[in-house]
């Protein structure tokens, strides 16, 4: 797989590619939006926490098919407020540290989710050989 960045158009806001190359043969796996839920039912507070959760849901369907953050091509991300973006972001970051081939990403602001206390919703696309 390849980022895609062109050199006619803006470079990426954040640590995300605009686009991403998979060659034929490979495995998809999507993840169903996940929520700031943890395995105790709580939904602890702030976009941060939440997204944290998000994406540890996001590895562990992730690892349910021997594949890892490394291998995710996209990433769709909701929150309910721009004052929430920065906390994501953060999460993303981290959930992405070290690895080299960034997926492409959306971040779309959202007027809510089922329960009115989460805050951030992520869903991610994945594929492997």
């Amino acid at each position: 797989m390849r980022m895609l960045q062109p050199d006619t158009i803006a470079p990426p806001f954040a640590r995300y590619a605009h686009g991403v190359e998979v060659p034929a043969g490979h495995r998809l796996v999507a993840t169903s939006g996940q929520l700031g839920l943890a395995s105790d039912g709580t939904v602890p507070e702030g976009a941060r926490a939440q997204a944290d959760l998000c994406f540890a849901a996001c590895t562990a369907i992730l690892g349910e098919a021997g594949m890892t953050p490394a291998d995710a091509i996209r990433i769709n991300a909701f929150v309910t407020g721009r004052e929430h973006m920065q906390g994501y972001m953060d999460a993303r970051d981290a959930w992405l540290a070290g690895v080299a081939r960034l997926p492409a990403s959306t971040l779309v602001i959202v007027s809510g989710f089922t329960r009115p206390e989460f805050l951030v919703e992520v869903e991610v696309l994945a594929a492997a050989p």
